[in-house]
This record gives structure tokens, C-alpha cells and sequence, in this order.
């Protein structure tokens, strides 16, 4: 089987948030948790705040309770296109589908057909689906884009670095984040690229209404729509994507900067998920971080991941490996030379399937467990003068 480009859970989303109901077949891992309301009695609250200050945080979001919904929004403010230039449509022939596969197939258009995410439609453009079986017996749906975005023009908006933003929260006393429902869902597809998100099935040929994840330029879209929605805040609001974080000294300057955020959120037409929300924290999990009180370690749960991580046999499991772990250099000191025997594994003309030397071992156990041990960074203070080392 094909090699899925991206993962089914963020193919697609209902138009504008509006969902019609399905008949009694469960959905084959199609969008979970969307359906169900998303009441702002599930925001946590941190445990910092007194009685008076989670009363005042519950009346702050009350007036915003159509903002907090598990179904996604759709803004008003940008669409999505898809630059092809000149070049001729892309036509795809749908694979032999049969037995299970093919019910679980048929099972997914129809439910997508029901929500409303999908229409059926004659395009002359038309990518692969992916049916990609789950541990738990049901199927992730892709869709591979790989030729569309070959030839699909790029958009070459600056994606902010994760570094840089952990940085700016400093020592804030005050956090608070959010997440958007299925962010990139909430964004819709102009009419030409609805034609060229076209994919066909033995069942026919269906376009998305909304940014399905896996099309080229969708990070930059997204990202820019941000960015615009928050500017003039950025000196308490950051936003990666569809995370946001709100980070302030004062409670008094953190209820005030939470409400003018929802009120740019709700403007927009956007949802954020009440459940994955944080108010008020002294430390919070960001990009795969936690941070709070001027303090910054990678987050619990994947150095877990680091640790348990068995030793790679082909090229790519070493180039994961070091993607994940590299990730948290700024926590190892000489990340780049302990880790050099297992780098120099990924060099041009080396073996797909690696030699795990001793050397490799070694130097594969001393990064875990200096991941593993718990490091600490202070944030830096940038209000403060800064001393170069000589």
C-alpha cells in the first residue's frame, strides 16, 4: 500500500461549522469528539487563582460561550487558493478496491457527504485516497497530494521559530492557552482550489469545501490569517499555527488581554475547544515544552517517548530519532558531537540499513538520558543587559 502523505484525521471539516445529522453507523475515525458541545464548564482553571479570581474568569468567558464549540468555525477573513500556474490538471485513477476496504470506503463518503465537509462534483483534477488501517481495526483517510503540490506555487510566509516564542514568555506569572477547533477546517477553499482538491474513488469524484491538512501553502495561510488576527497584541499574545498563548505579569493585565483575544477570535468567525483551554496558569504545555514562572523543560510525555525509543536498524528510524531528540538540543549541552556517530549514519551514500556500531550505542543512551534526567532552562529576561562570554 501507497505511503500515506499526511494523516487521515486532518482531511476535512463540515462548512462554516454547520453539520447535519447521520444515520446510526459509527464513524470509521471520522472526526472524533466534533459532534458533541463544548459547555466553558470543561475550561480548567489553574489552581493558582483564588474563589474571586476563577469567578471573575467564568464571567470574562460567559459572554463568549458560542466562541467554545467542538464544531469548527469558518473564518471571514481569508480563503485559501491553490497557485498552479499554467500547468495542466493532474488526474489520478482511483485504486482496485475490495471486501472490507471497500465498505469502510464507501462508509467514509458517506459520512463526509452527510456532515457536509465533501460534494461530489466534475473536475478534471483528481488525487489519490489512502485507506491506512489502524491498530484498533479501523482506517486513517488520506488523501496523497504529492503531484498537486509539485507543481503547486509556494508561498513563502515566515513561519515564527518555536525557540524565539518560548523566549518571549520570559517570566510570566500569568498563562493562558488556547486551542482552535480543527484550525485549519475553520479556513475555506476558494472555487478553483475546491476543483483541485478533487479526489476519486471508485464511488466518484469529490471536491473539499475547507483546507484539508497536506495541501502545500496551508501552514503559510494559516499562519498569516493569525498573525493578522493578533497584531497589535504581540506583546502578550503569541500564536504557533492554531496554538495560542496569552502570558501576562498582572492578574488585572491578564483578564483584560484574555477578553480583547476572544473578542479578535469571535470577529473572525473562528471556534476554539473549550476542553484543551488553560486559564490563568503558572505553567502551561506549549510546543511540546512546559513553561511558566521563568522556567522552560521539554514536555514529560516525549522525553517518555525518547526514553523508550528502540535502537534504529534503516536510515529513516535514525533520521526520526534525531528529529525527536534534536528537537530538545538546547537541553544537552554538545548536543551535535555526542550525537555525531549516529549523524554520520544519515550521510549521503551511506546504507539504508544502518551499521549500530558501540560508538552509536553510547552515544544513543547519553542523549536519552540527558534528556531523561529532568533538565531546566531559566527563560531569558530580555529587559535585562546581556554579558557576552570571551
Amino acid at each position: 500500500m501507497m505511503k500515506p502523505y499526511y494523516a487521515r484525521g486532518h482531511v476535512v471539516l463540515a462548512v462554516c461549522g454547520q453539520w447535519e445529522e447521520q444515520g446510526d453507523d459509527p464513524l470509521v475515525d471520522l472526526f472524533p469528539g466534533t459532534r458533541a458541545g463544548s459547555p466553558l464548564e470543561t475550561i480548567p482553571l489553574s489552581d493558582q487563582l483564588t474563589p474571586a479570581q476563577q469567578a471573575e474568569v467564568r464571567g470574562v468567558l460567559h459572554p463568549y460561550r458560542q466562541l467554545f464549540s467542538n464544531q469548527p468555525g469558518c473564518t471571514n477573513l481569508t480563503v485559501h487558493r491553490v497557485q498552479t500556474g499554467s500547468h495542466p490538471p493532474i488526474r489520478c485513477s482511483p485504486f482496485r478496491v475490495t471486501g472490507k476496504t471497500a465498505q469502510d470506503l464507501e462508509r467514509e463518503v458517506r459520512d463526509m457527504l452527510a456532515l457536509g465537509v465533501i460534494q461530489p462534483l466534475a473536475s478534471p483534477w483528481a488525487s489519490l485516497v489512502v485507506l491506512v488501517p489502524k491498530k484498533d481495526g479501523s482506517v486513517r483517510f488520506c488523501v496523497d497530494y504529492r503531484k498537486l503540490n509539485a507543481i503547486t506555487v509556494s508561498d513563502a510566509y515566515p513561519m515564527p521559530r518555536p525557540d524565539e516564542l518560548l523566549d518571549k514568555l520570559g517570566g510570566a506569572r500569568y498563562l493562558t492557552t488556547m486551542d482552535l477547533t480543527k484550525g485549519y477546517w475553520q479556513v475555506p477553499l476558494d472555487a478553483d482550489a475546491r476543483l483541485k482538491s478533487a479526489f476519486i474513488t471508485p464511488l466518484g469524484l469529490y471536491e473539499f469545501l475547507t483546507l484539508p491538512f497536506g495541501l502545500k501553502g496551508a501552514p503559510a495561510t494559516f499562519q498569516r490569517l493569525v498573525d493578522q488576527l493578533l497584531r497589535g497584541m504581540e506583546s502578550f499574545a503569541m500564536v504557533y499555527i492554531d496554538d495560542i498563548c496569552v502570558f501576562s505579569q498582572t492578574w488585572e493585565d491578564h483578564v483584560s488581554q484574555v477578553r480583547q483575544v476572544l473578542d479578535r477570535l469571535q470577529g473572525a468567525g473562528l471556534t476554539v475547544k473549550a476542553e484543551k483551554c488553560k486559564v490563568g496558569m503558572a505553567e502551561v504545555s506549549y510546543l511540546g515544552h512546559r513553561v511558566g514562572s521563568g522556567r522552560l523543560k521539554p514536555e514529560p510525555a516525549k522525553v517518555e517517548v525518547i526514553r523508550d525509543w528502540p535502537a534504529p536498524h534503516t536510515k529513516k528510524q535514525v533520521q526520526a530519532f534525531i528529529g525527536m531528540a534534536g528537537y530538545y538540543r538546547r537541553f544537552v549541552p554538545h548536543f551535535s558531537t555526542i550525537a555525531t556517530p549516529i549523524t554520520e549514519l544519515c550521510k549521503k551514500g551511506k546504507p539504508d540499513k544502518v551499521v549500530w556500531t558501540e560508538q552509536c550505542q553510547e552515544a544513543f543512551q547519553a542523549l536519552k538520558e540527558a534528556l531523561v534526567s529532568g533538565p531546566v532552562l531559566a527563560n531569558p529576561d530580555f529587559d535585562k543587559p546581556f554579558c557576552g562570554v570571551h
